[in-house]
């Protein structure tokens, strides 16, 4: 004859209450702000974030790249009190939100992307066309390399990062260095993009 065992275990509903709220979740609302619109949608969004039970969502900015020289021009206000946010923060949330301005003054600019990826299936193609649409926003002219590279774009005999969007080079875990091949191919990006952005500047 066969049995069938089966373990029934009660909890105390007070217990299960107290361990529901002992899970947190956090949630890392990243932001760039200029003016301040960016940061009042992130206090807002936080909130949003924080009415779900057991959620606690922090607001980070990220490191300013303009000299206070130009945030003077801008008529920019001080930054607040947000931290900065740091790599340990990115890794160590478990949601993140990205919040950033697109009506900067780059509309008319030429502008090239390269890229680093994990592996030959990273998205050595797919990371610079969906940045493409970040240009697109702002409103400048993308400059891919095309084959202007030459021989260098068509190697098979070693691995190669980069596309005819920009150089590229694979990271693998870390350990893996850009070649002399790959470095070549970012001196020309740099060569090419400068001799266009020379003559539209010229032209204007």
């Amino acid at each position: 004859m066969n049995y069938c065992v089966m373990s029934v275990v009660s909890f105390d509903r007070n217990y299960l209450s107290e361990l529901k709220e002992q899970v947190k979740y956090e949630l890392g609302l990243q932001y760039y702000s200029t003016y301040g619109h960016v940061e009042k949608l992130a206090e807002e969004i936080k909130k949003g974030a924080e009415s779900v039970e057991g959620v606690e969502a922090k607001l980070w900015q990220v490191p300013e790249t303009l000299s206070q020289e130009v945030l003077g021009k801008l008529g920019a206000p001080p930054k607040s009190e947000v931290p900065i946010i740091t790599a340990n923060e990115l890794v160590d949330a478990d949601g993140i939100i990205f919040g950033f301005r697109l009506d900067l003054a780059l509309a008319g600019k030429p502008a090239g992307i390269f890229y680093s990826t994990g592996s030959q299936g990273g998205g050595q193609e797919t990371t610079p066309l969906t940045a493409i649409t970040q240009l697109v926003h702002h409103g400048m002219l993308f400059v891919p390399i095309g084959y202007t590279f030459g021989a260098g774009m068509f190697e098979i005999e070693q691995i190669k990062g980069g596309s005819p969007y920009g150089a590229g080079t694979f990271a693998g875990d870390g350990s893996r260095q850009p070649s002399e091949l790959e470095l070549g191919q970012a001196f020309h990006q740099g060569k090419y993009i400068a001799g266009i952005t020379k003559k539209l500047k010229g032209t204007a």
